[in-house]
């Protein structure tokens, strides 16, 4: 990787996107420091420190949220539109179809989820306000100083359109980094937020050296089981099964055709982080409406209580709901069907196996092997920062350095700004031969 770097930096096409991407993502930065004016950002972080679901978009967002800065919603808007069209897209033929129609569909879908984006965005800041001004001294009175009624309900209305133009912003500097940049940019944001709030971690972790010197054996161990954990998921990200393609030979005129053997890669963690994000957005869902509209309530109470995130029923269910989403994903990507359709068309067979319905039962029994082995790996990337972290880590400020979906989202996307670099170096070498 640092090779393919030091590639592209004498380059001065990649090197001017990689300079811009990172200038978009340092103008993000700045921006999760810009505070909103009339919040207290002690109490917000307090209130913070006591919600699962804050807690969480505050890793993602880079400690955004604790702070009370102009960018405390972040991309968590545009993923959760995101995500919400690709599953109404597998309802709804007319979008299905329209996501079909190639590059003018694809615009016209953008479109959409950048609407829902921004509504979610809305509901996401009213919760928000709502939970700071149930708080003890968040906002402060230079906002709140009135008893009217109607400065109160603007004064609030004036956060939420901050919050809500903050995370459009944010969506806008993804845009751009995907259009001018190298990578995608709502994957790099949540990378750098998420190694921001990592960092932050970390340093409170070295702070704690002045009072226990001692402790600096527990902060190389965390290093030594996250370098661990990232060769894991590595290891099992590039990981395929090859199943051997024999194409038999064809004439057609004077020539022959065919005749060669290939092979199908079938990625072993081919959903990637997504089947985490479903199991934990659904589990999250209920407990972020209760923090944010009935905070403190019986309801709240009991489901933080039995179903958050430090109850072993929680670990459990959030296991079982990675399995059953990793099997719903993988029916999106891998159609059995059309694959043994496809290698029929073109002459092709399986060595061993009949073409037709036997090649899709085959095909079939394979994905359904490897998406479960796929999903025993994403349960136990889960369990580690779960568990792990929460029980060794806990004294030193560091069980919530890394979430699951950090671990994975920042293997993910270092691996994906790899293949982007050299893909672009690629493509400027055959440039140059060409010319």
């Amino acid at each position: 990787m640092f090779e393919t770097l030091k590639a592209a930096f004498t380059t001065k096409e990649i090197r001017t996107k990689i300079l811009m991407t990172l200038f978009m993502l340092l103008v993000y930065r700045i921006g999760c420091y810009i505070p909103i004016p009339g919040l207290n950002s002690g109490n917000v972080t307090t209130g913070v420190a006591d919600n699962s679901f804050f807690q969480l978009m505050n890793a993602v967002n880079g400690q955004a949220l604790s702070q009370g800065t102009i960018f405390a919603l972040g991309i968590l808007p545009f993923i959760n539109a995101f995500i919400i069209m690709q599953l109404v897209t597998l309802i709804f033929p007319r979008l299905d179809a329209l996501s079909k129609e190639g590059e003018e569909g694809r615009r016209k879908i953008t479109q959409i989820t950048r609407y829902v984006a921004i509504g979610l965005g809305i509901v996401q800041a009213v919760g928000i306000v709502i939970s700071w001004s149930n708080s003890s001294g968040a906002i402060m009175p230079i906002f709140l100083n009135s008893t009217n009624e109607t400065t109160l309900f603007f004064s609030k209305a004036f956060m939420v359109a901050i919050l809500v133009g903050g995370s459009t912003f944010v969506m806008w500097i993804g845009e751009r980094i995907t259009e001018y940049g190298i990578g995608n940019g709502t994957s790099l944001i949540i990378f750098i937020g998420i190694l921001s709030s990592v960092a932050s971690a970390l340093w409170n972790g070295v702070t704690t050296l002045s009072e226990d010197l001692t402790k600096l054996w527990y902060i190389l161990f965390f290093v030594i089981i996250v370098v661990a954990i990232f060769y894991i998921i590595v290891y099992v990200d590039l990981a395929v099964r090859k199943v051997n393609v024999q194409y038999a030979k064809q004439v057609k005129g004077n020539k022959m055709y065919g005749g060669q053997s290939t092979h199908i890669p079938i990625k072993i963690n081919a959903s990637g982080v997504m089947p985490i994000i479903f199991a934990s957005s659904f589990l999250m869902f209920p407990q972020m409406i209760f923090s944010l509209f009935w905070p403190n309530s019986a309801a709240e109470t009991w489901f933080r209580t039995y179903l958050g995130t430090d109850s072993w029923v929680y670990v459990v269910i959030m296991a079982l709901l990675i399995l059953f989403f990793s099997y719903f994903y993988s029916q999106i990507q891998f159609d059995p069907e059309d694959v043994a359709r496809n290698i029929q068309q073109y002459g092709g067979f399986i060595p061993g196996i009949r073409p037709g319905k036997p090649t899709v039962d085959y095909l079939k029994k394979i994905n359904n092997r490897i998406t479960f082995f796929g999903a025993i790996f994403l349960a136990f990337v889960m369990l580690i920062p779960t568990v792990v972290f929460k029980t060794l880590f806990q004294e030193i400020g560091m069980s919530n350095a890394f979430s699951a979906t950090g671990l994975l989202i920042v293997v993910s996307v270092a691996l994906e700004f790899n293949k982007q670099l050299e893909s672009q170096l690629m493509m400027r070498h055959y440039k140059g031969f060409l010319k």
